[in-house]
């Protein structure tokens, strides 16, 4: 094998290469902009949409079993959150997303799964439009971790309507 047969081999065209837009996932109103951008930019660059979620543990130690029971709880309504986004996400894309549910800081176990998975290409956030400011996550990976991460991050307006991010995408 020469060595522009072996260069050949190893470089691949943008279509080879998967692209996954990972989509934090949450209740606000903001997250519906950011689903269906991350699900229009998939559709068209040949990509898939990942979802990820953290459930903080309950901060309840006075009874073993009532710590337990809202943790089953907060669990139970988290999966909920991701099978209600999963549907948006097959119903605009036609694919069954990846699913990331996890337990402990939403940073701090973002940051796990983007480290943890390659596939993983671009990260999704929507920006609240509320006089409090776009959110923690997205004002600690725009800011303070921003030279942290290793992908694209794209923040994506909450007051974008479903016609605009057509036009965008």
């Amino acid at each position: 094998m020469t060595e522009k047969d072996a260069q050949a081999e190893i470089a691949l065209d943008d279509s080879e290469i998967p692209r996954s837009f990972l989509l934090v996932v949450d209740a606000s109103e903001e997250m519906g902009a950011a689903l269906r951008f991350a699900c229009r930019r998939a559709s068209h660059t040949n990509g898939s949409v990942a979802l990820f979620h953290a459930v903080a543990p309950a901060d309840f130690h006075h009874f073993a079993s009532i710590g337990e029971l809202m943790d089953s709880e907060a669990r139970s309504e988290a999966e909920k959150l991701l099978q209600r986004a999963a549907a948006d996400v097959q119903r605009l894309t036609g694919q069954i997303p990846g699913l990331y549910l996890r337990e402990g800081d939403s940073t701090e176990q973002l940051l796990k799964v983007i480290d943890e998975e390659q596939v993983i290409s671009v990260l999704v956030l929507g920006a609240g439009t509320s006089e409090e400011g776009p959110g923690p996550l997205v004002s600690a990976l725009s800011g303070r971790l921003a030279g942290k991460i290793r992908l694209p991050v794209i923040i994506v307006p909450g007051s974008l309507t479903a016609e605009e991010i057509d036009t965008l995408t």
